[in-house]
């Protein structure tokens, strides 16, 4: 018992942790240049992970709505929400190498501050924030594959939370029985 905890809760620090860092990445500064206006002018010009790739930051929102889903759900669907938590892991690591490489959304901040259509920045530097963002989406995959393997032990959310079944219903002949059937939780008016 003891053991099925502590894989449950590798699994949620996991998707945590990796959440919180490529959500905190995506806002972060990924590469910065200078661009050169039509007077001759130098302007500095950065763009933030969002803006050069939107996959990591909205892969880890699926993660953690996966993270959640692992409660609700048993057997099979536990898997299948494992795996879904491992693809997102590595789409979100893999947006983050293509945002690390890219210079369209710097060239459209570029574009953007000068007004002008074809601005390219120039001496483009890159910071750290998109590795960041790659080893959060590796925890991510872990948390997934953790789900997988460890998962059909983990425990689930009670019957007490799911919709209660039909029944025959019990005679309701007086006021008394229909007191008796709502508090069963069953509704004396349906037939």
């Amino acid at each position: 018992m003891t053991q099925n905890r502590r894989s449950l809760s590798l699994m949620l620090l996991l998707t945590v942790a990796g959440a919180v860092l490529v959500l905190t990445a995506v806002g972060r500064t990924w590469a910065e240049g200078v661009v050169t206006g039509v007077d001759g002018g130098r302007l500095e010009v950065a763009a933030p992970g969002s803006r050069l790739t939107g996959l990591p930051g909205g892969l880890a929102l699926v993660a953690l709505a996966a993270a959640v889903a692992v409660f609700a759900v048993r057997g099979r669907a536990r898997v299948a929400v494992g795996v879904l938590t491992v693809l997102a892991g590595l789409g979100a690591a893999a947006g983050a190498l293509i945002g690390a490489r890219d210079t369209a959304g710097l060239d459209a901040v570029a574009a953007a501050k000068l007004a002008l259509a074809g601005a390219q920045a120039a001496e483009v530097t890159r910071t750290v924030w998109p590795w960041v963002a790659l080893a959060g989406g590796l925890l991510l995959a872990l948390a997934g594959a953790a789900t997988v393997r460890f998962g059909a032990h983990w425990p689930a959310m009670g019957s007490r939370y799911e919709a209660p079944s039909r029944t025959a219903r019990p005679s309701t002949d007086s006021p008394a029985d229909l007191w008796k059937a709502l508090d069963r939780g069953e509704d004396p008016t349906t037939t």
